[in-house]
């Protein structure tokens, strides 16, 4: 620092040398540098010569303004001098009377101050007099205060003159009147319905005329108890007020009473010392006094409670909340009015158990409704069955799922009234409250929708009874609700209440809802494939076990129950793509093109090939003995791959129609192999299945299958029959295209 102010090359510095700075510039700066710093020291050399210049006549105006004041002092400070001096002379003329007069008065006021003390005398006595009289007549205007006022204060009295003969008969006669006052005040304050303001003035009045205190405070918070409880029993029987008007008359009677009777106790026997009562006294008061606190306010606490239940479900919940919100910043009051004292219940607890119970009436309505939705959508179906008439499944699955999203939607918009954020309450910060919010999530939420997942899974079961096309609906809105419903609704809960599902190792995953939801619809879509396949099986079999095969005469046209079953897969699979895509199909569903010329021939594979699947059947050209030979049947098995009849189906319309055949062909094959047939019985086996060939290749994506069972059932017929001549291709064609 030493060293700056030293710089003989700075300006500022107290040993600045302008010769050395003058060479030092010539030297190191060129021309334009020497000239702009001769113009930068005349500019600051003109700035430092304004400043200058303004400080001087700011400092001048001032010096003048000084020299002004100070000329206007000197004149003021002669005035006053004089005024001083004025005074002074007064003043000794007023001292010099006030000592005459004080010297005359001497003896004048001796006498009036004698005269003064007679006076108060008298009066004292005048009133120890008529005290008695007195103090009947205050108690028989029931003017309690006043009467041990007057009491207390002759009691100083009689300290000084008791001994007196005449005030002692006075004093007598007040302390009989004042026994029996006291005996007043405390039956009294032993009656029932007092309400907490007498208790509390008389026990005041009782303090004063030396009433143990002990033995006071414990009576005190008897009769009180027995007062709270009228109030408790009166408000039991308010059933038929609403919530809001409830609790305002427990605020304004029973807890407006605690409350006084609690600070009147506290100031009384906690709050004051006794030196006559023991030292923990006022340890045991405000003990007994928590005690008694919270006693009552459990008791009445519990009537809340319970009056909140009996409300749940059926009145407003804003307008319960509301008074809840009330009932919670009265007890908040009462908690800064209760200096010491511990309240250990408030009104949070009722709130989350209500919150509980909303959602337990609220996953009841939804089970309800939902139940509902599905006695309409089977009325509907049983309706549209018996008018004949056409029913659009996908409206009926569109109104099923939007009904249960939006009925959810609204329940959960319901539920955040609890959040609000004008309560006094925060739930959400109470342990229990946050264990409540995810309980919206997880109990009513992710319950009601296994809830919906095990209700439709029980229709499915195979000692249910459900129409077909329920299944097919109640499958499809599975399906809906596992692609989109789920995540809506997951994703509705998450961001109303703010919870964090994703990192939440306690919180059910979306994933687990819809891989629920999708197993759920995969078990009732493969009940209603098994269903219409047991119902196509029970046509076939019937067909099969109730005609004579031995006894058949030669086919002339399709038996018709081979026409039902065609019809019955066309109707099933109409229904089936108005609610599946399938690829290959038109827009009426049905596939325009077969795969080979084979499914418009009556031959069938014998054998498997890797190269080609499909091959014309030789079973015409086979001699009799050939045809019973188990060989052509062994070689075609071995070389054939394993049909899985009941395994599940895909959500598409090929594989669910598929599906459904493939267990009706099942049950004819096993029926075929049960009978023996003639030749004729043969021939007709034969003709039905080629118009099985005919029809069925449009229901399906992969005929092989088809032509593989129908084979196997023709197969079966052949070696079942006794004569084993089956009917030229060509006629076979002309009966079937025939009808």
């Amino acid at each position: 620092m030493g060293e700056a102010n030293e710089n003989p090359y700075d300006m500022d510095s107290s040993s600045f040398d302008s010769e050395m700075y003058l060479e030092r510039l010539l030297k190191d700066c060129s021309l334009k540098q020497i000239m702009d710093t001769e113009a930068a020291v005349v500019k600051d050399t003109q700035t430092l010569h304004s400043d200058m210049q303004t400080l001087v006549y700011e400092n001048y105006n001032k010096f003048i303004s000084a020299t002004d004041t100070i000329r206007r002092m000197k004149d003021d400070f002669k005035q006053m001098e004089t005024d001083v001096n004025l005074l002074m002379t007064k003043m000794q003329s007023i001292t010099t009377f006030s000592e005459q007069i004080t010297g005359t008065l001497q003896g004048t006021r001796s006498q009036l101050c004698r005269l003064s003390e007679k006076h108060s005398l008298l009066k004292r006595l005048q009133f120890l007099s008529t005290l008695p009289a007195k103090l009947k007549s205050l108690i028989e205007e029931q003017n309690y205060s006043q009467a041990v006022q007057d009491y207390l204060h002759a009691q100083k009295v009689f300290a000084q003159y008791g001994r007196q003969p005449s005030f002692d008969g006075i004093q007598r006669d007040c302390d009989a009147i004042m026994a029996d006052l006291k005996e007043r005040l405390r039956k009294d304050f032993q009656r029932a319905g007092n309400t907490a303001q007498s208790l509390t003035e008389i026990g005041e009045l009782l303090l004063q005329l030396d009433e143990k205190t002990s033995d006071l405070a414990s009576e005190m918070l008897t009769c009180a108890g027995k007062r709270l409880h009228e109030q408790i029993v009166m408000l039991q029987d308010q059933t038929e007020r609403d919530m809001l008007e409830f609790v305002d008359m427990g605020i304004d009677g029973f807890l407006n009473d605690l409350a006084l009777v609690v600070t009147s106790y506290f100031d009384m026997f906690v709050a004051k010392h006794y030196e006559h009562e023991r030292d923990d006294f006022q340890e045991n008061a405000l003990q007994e006094l928590n005690v008694f606190l919270n006693q009552n306010i459990d008791k009445y606490l519990t009537l809340v409670q319970d009056r909140v239940e009996s409300d749940i479900g059926y009145g407003d919940t804003q307008v319960m909340l509301r008074a809840l919100d009330r009932l919670h910043r009265r007890l908040q009051a009462m908690r800064n009015i209760c200096r010491g004292l511990e309240v250990q219940r408030n009104t949070v607890s009722i709130i989350i158990g209500a919150a509980h119970q909303l959602c337990d009436a609220h996953s009841k309505n939804l089970k309800d409704h939902f139940a509902d939705s599905l006695s309409a959508v089977r009325l509907s179906l049983v309706s549209a069955k018996s008018d004949t008439g056409s029913l659009n499944l996908s409206d009926l699955i569109s109104n099923l799922y939007v009904a249960m999203v939006e009925k959810i939607k609204g329940v959960l918009q319901d539920l955040l009234i609890f959040l609000r954020t004008d309560w006094s309450f925060n739930i959400k910060a109470e342990h229990k409250g946050a264990l409540c919010v995810e309980g919206i999530r997880e109990n009513l939420l992710i319950g009601f929708l296994r809830h919906i997942a095990k209700v439709m899974c029980g229709f499915g079961d195979a000692s249910s009874s459900s129409p077909p096309n329920l299944l097919l609906v109640l499958s499809k809105t599975c399906l809906e609700l596992e692609q989109q419903g789920v995540h809506i609704l997951i994703a509705l809960v998450d961001d109303l209440y703010e919870i964090d599902s994703e990192n939440s190792a306690t919180l059910t995953h979306e994933t687990e809802i819809c891989a629920e939801m999708r197993e759920t619809a995969q078990a009732l879509l493969d009940a209603y494939v098994r269903l219409q396949g047991t119902n196509i099986s029970q046509m076939l079999r019937k067909s099969v076990e109730t005609r004579d095969w031995l006894n058949c005469l030669e086919p002339r046209s399709v038996r018709a129950v081979m026409k039902r079953v065609v019809e019955e897969l066309g109707s099933i699979e109409t229904v089936v793509a108005s609610l599946y895509e399938s690829t290959g199909t038109t827009a009426s569903g049905f596939r325009t093109t077969a795969s080979s010329d084979s499914s418009r021939k009556t031959y069938f594979s014998n054998f498997a090939s890797a190269s080609k699947p499909q091959y014309r059947s030789n079973w015409s050209n086979y001699t009799p003995s050939q045809l019973e030979s188990s060989y052509v049947s062994n070689i075609h098995r071995l070389f054939s791959e394993r049909v899985e009849i009941f395994t599940s189906v895909d959500f598409t319309k090929a594989s669910i129609v598929m599906g459904i055949i493939k267990i009706g062909l099942k049950t004819l094959l096993e029926c075929v192999r049960l009978r023996t047939f003639s030749k004729f019985g043969l021939q007709q086996i034969q003709v039905d299945a080629h118009y099985l060939q005919m029809n069925l290749w449009r229901f399906v994506s992969d005929e092989n299958l088809v032509n593989f069972l129908l084979d196997e059932i023709l197969g079966s017929a052949v070696q079942r029959c006794l004569e084993s001549v089956l009917m030229e291709p060509n006629a076979v064609e002309i009966i079937c295209e025939r009808g």
